[in-house]
């Protein structure tokens, strides 16, 4: 099951469950799409691989031991290690290979 991470862990934007801006790579490192977009070009700068929209978990446990009231969203708010610098240059190395061939 995903971890629902609340930030966006480059500019600190709230990212609640229900989002529709929250984007994750496969290692479930989360960030708005905004960041991806404009700061990231698609690279996570922890993994390097490609991101994809974050599901939306259901508000209502449709079936027994589902949705957020069995399975909330985390709470532990994450920021990068990496430098602006680091990132960039991270970035630009892999920008031009698409996710699949990384």
């Amino acid at each position: 099951m995903l971890e629902l991470r609340p930030n966006c862990e480059s500019c600190d934007r709230d990212l609640p469950p229900d989002s529709d801006l929250a984007r994750i790579c496969s290692y479930e490192c989360t960030f708005c799409a905004d960041c991806v977009a404009q700061v990231l070009h698609n690279v996570c700068p922890n993994c390097g691989g490609g991101f994809a929209p974050r599901p939306i978990r259901p508000r209502t446990a449709h079936r027994p031991t589902t949705g957020l009231g069995h399975d909330p969203a985390g709470t532990r708010r994450r920021s990068l290690r990496w430098s602006a610098d680091q990132i960039a240059a991270f970035s630009a190395q892999l920008r031009e290979v698409p996710p699949e061939h990384r």
